[in-house]
């Protein structure tokens, strides 16, 4: 059971400037072979075949958090890309080089990398053997975190700047886990390959609030009762900052969604956006919601 909460891990700017192009190049972030589409299901998919999960459950309960996690990364850089075709003429969006953004998504994410290619099932790695899919898995958001990292270097728009920002250091978490999970599990130390890629952070101006938060070293439990025994895994020191790794319940509040208008020349939500949102009222006052709800503020 997933457990989901109508709020985003990062904060993101209001739609401004449409930016086609610049959220094409985000779609590598999700759809890619080291976006997040791959991060969630490769995991989900290791903590389905796990084997032996209550004599181990250390590790057991790290692959099924970080797992959880997943799910946050996707709804932000969905957010982002949608916030980024926000107001975008859709014949400028085909001629960016990512028509099904318009055609097919109604200037909206999809499942696809950066060159339109759909995500595929081909990148889950679920071997069965714990040592092989930690280091796949370290691999994995090694391969990510270089990935956001050229993203935020081609790409200037606030809403990728801010995603991307987020993404780095939250991945760096993740990066430490399965490092020091295979360095618990096998007595390989591969924190002494930090940083990796090398990503100065701390002079990232987008990293740097999560960085003050204390974000690059707290591992959060997705869940009100379960995965306690992440905690017998993600301890130490952090191999760059020095910082104490610790596990957190529960996660922080989150943020609300960026408001994104309808586009009528897509049809999202449809040919008259106004008569839905006419129906959409009527239903909440006869269910006896109060007027505001829907539209909370931060």
């Amino acid at each position: 059971m997933i457990l989901r909460i109508d709020r985003l891990g990062a904060e993101l700017p209001p739609p401004s400037d449409p930016d086609p192009e610049g959220a094409n190049a985000v779609q590598e972030l999700m759809g890619g072979r080291f976006g997040e589409m791959s991060t969630l299901m490769n995991y989900t998919f290791q903590s389905l075949n796990f084997r032996g999960r209550q004599s181990v459950r250390p590790f057991y309960d790290l692959v099924a958090n970080i797992a959880a996690k997943e799910y946050g990364h996707i709804g932000a850089g969905g957010a982002a890309i949608t916030s980024m075709l926000t107001g975008a003429d859709a014949r400028e969006i085909v001629a960016s080089g990512a028509p099904a953004h318009a055609l097919k998504a109604g200037k909206g994410v999809l499942p696809i990398d950066s060159g339109g290619a759909p995500w595929t099932g081909d990148y889950v790695f679920s071997s069965g053997d714990l040592g092989e899919n930690l280091t796949h898995n370290f691999f994995l958001e090694t391969g990510a975190r270089n990935g956001k990292l050229k993203v935020y270097e081609t790409v200037d728009h606030p809403a990728a700047r801010a995603l991307t920002g987020y993404l780095i250091v939250r991945g760096g978490v993740h990066q430490v886990a399965y490092a020091r999970a295979l360095e618990l599990l096998t007595g390989a130390d591969l924190t002494k390959t930090f940083p990796m890629p090398r990503i100065p952070t701390d002079k990232i101006p987008e990293c740097r609030p999560h960085l003050e938060r204390g974000s690059h070293l707290t591992l959060y439990r997705f869940t009100p009762d379960d995965y306690k025994e992440v905690v017998a895994v993600f301890k130490g020191t952090h191999p760059e900052t020095g910082g104490e790794l610790r596990v957190e319940h529960p996660a922080p509040e989150g943020f609300p969604w960026p408001e994104e208008p309808a586009e009528k020349d897509v049809f999202a939500p449809d040919y008259a956006p106004g008569e839905i949102a006419e129906i959409a009222e009527k239903l909440r006052r006869d269910a006896g919601f109060k007027d505001d709800v829907g539209r909370r503020a931060a």
